[in-house]
C-alpha cells in the first residue's frame, strides 16, 4: 500500500566527531569524524521511502555546497527535494559522540528558520495523503506558525498528520503547553523517554503514554536501550531493543519514528511495525552517523 507523503523539516548537514582520546585542550586530539547529509526530518523521510512510499521533502537550503550535498543525498534515496532557496549558510550541527554512543549536538539551523507559510502551502497544493512535520519547526518560534498552519492545511484535506518531538533542551525553553498547543490535532505524536515525560510532567513513561494517547490517536515513545512502547486508543504495544554494539545513537530515533510510520502507513499493525522499528534502530546505533 503506497501512500504519498510530505516531510516538512530541517535541511542540515551533519558534522559527527568521535574522540579517540581524551580531549587536549589547546591541543589536538585524535578523532573519527564523519561529513554527511543531516537533518532529523530527513533521517525519517529516507526510512519512509525505504518503506516503498512517495516522499516529497520540504525545507530550506542555502545556496551553498552543504545545500547540494543535502539534496544529491535525497535523490540518492528516491526522495523528491522541495526546497526554498536563500543566500546565507545550510543549516550545519557537529555531534560529540561519546564512548557509549551518546551525542551532544551544537546547532546553528542557518536558513531553516527563513522557510515561509507562503512557499510550504504551495508544495501541498498536489495531492498527498499525509504529512509529518519535524518538532523542531514547531519548537523555533520563527517556523512555528508555518509548521502550525501546515498541520491545519493537511487536516482539512481529511490527510493523516504526525510529529515528532525532537530535542529536549528547547522543548523545556519553550514550554510543553505550547508545543502541546501547535501539535494539537496531529494523528500521531512521537517521542524520546525524556521528551514524553517533559511533556507530560510524568514521572514514568507508562504514565506519560497515557497522558499522551489521550491527547493524540497515536503514540510511540523510545526509550533506549528498553526499547519502545506505544498506544493506539486503549490498545497498549511494545518491543525490546536489539542487542547490538552501541557505536552511536545519531538517528536512531528518527529511522524508529520513521519505520514504524512507514509499516502503519502501509497497514501494518501496531506492534509489528514497533519490531520493525527496533530493528532499525539496531542498524543505526552499529555505525557512526544517521546511516549506520
Amino acid at each position: 500500500m503506497t501512500r504519498r507523503v510530505v516531510v516538512l523539516g530541517d535541511v542540515m548537514l551533519d558534522v559527527i566527531v568521535q574522540p579517540r582520546a581524551l580531549v587536549a585542550p589547546a591541543s589536538d586530539t585524535p578523532a573519527t569524524i564523519r561529513v554527511t547529509r543531516g537533518g532529523s526530518g530527513a533521517n525519517l523521510a529516507i526510512a519512509l521511502r525505504s518503506a516503498g512510499h512517495e516522499v516529497l521533502y520540504v525545507g530550506a537550503a542555502g545556496r551553498d555546497a552543504a545545500g547540494k550535498v543535502f539534496v544529491d543525498a535525497l535523490r540518492e534515496a528516491s526522495v523528491t527535494p522541495r526546497l526554498e532557496s536563500f543566500d546565507g549558510a545550510t543549516g550545519t550541527v557537529v555531534s560529540l559522540v561519546a564512548s557509549d554512543g551518546q551525542r551532544s549536538m551544537l546547532t546553528d539551523r542557518g536558513v531553516n528558520s527563513r522557510l515561509s507559510e507562503t512557499f510550504v502551502a504551495a508544495q501541498l497544493e498536489e495531492p498527498f495523503n499525509h504529512l509529518h512535520v519535524s518538532g523542531y519547526l514547531l519548537l523555533d518560534v520563527a517556523t512555528r506558525a508555518t509548521g502550525v498552519r501546515a498541520l491545519a492545511l493537511a487536516r482539512g484535506r481529511g490527510c493523516t498528520t504526525s510529529v515528532d518531538v525532537c530535542s529536549v533542551a528547547p522543548l523545556r525553553e519553550i514550554t510543553p503547553t505550547v508545543f502541546l498547543e501547535t501539535a494539537e490535532g496531529a494523528t500521531m505524536i512521537f517521542a524520546n523517554e525524556e521528551e514524553a515525560l517533559t511533556l507530560t510532567s510524568e514521572r514514568d513513561v507508562e504514565s506519560a503514554l497515557y497522558v499522551l494517547g489521550t491527547l493524540f490517536d497515536e503514540v510511540v515513545i523510545t526509550a533506549g536501550a528498553r526499547g519502545a512502547l506505544g498506544a493506539r486508543g486503549p490498545e497498549r504495544f511494545n518491543a525490546g531493543a536489539s542487542d547490538v554494539p552501541v557505536v552511536d545513537t545519531t538517528g536512531a530515533g528518527d529511522a524508529a519514528t520513521g519505520t514504524y510510520l512507514g509499516a502503519r502507513l502501509s497497514g501494518e499493525e501496531p506492534q509489528a511495525a514497533l519490531v520493525d522499528a527496533m530493528l532499525a534502530a539496531a542498524r543505526v546505533v552499529s555505525g557512526l552517523g544517521a546511516t549506520g
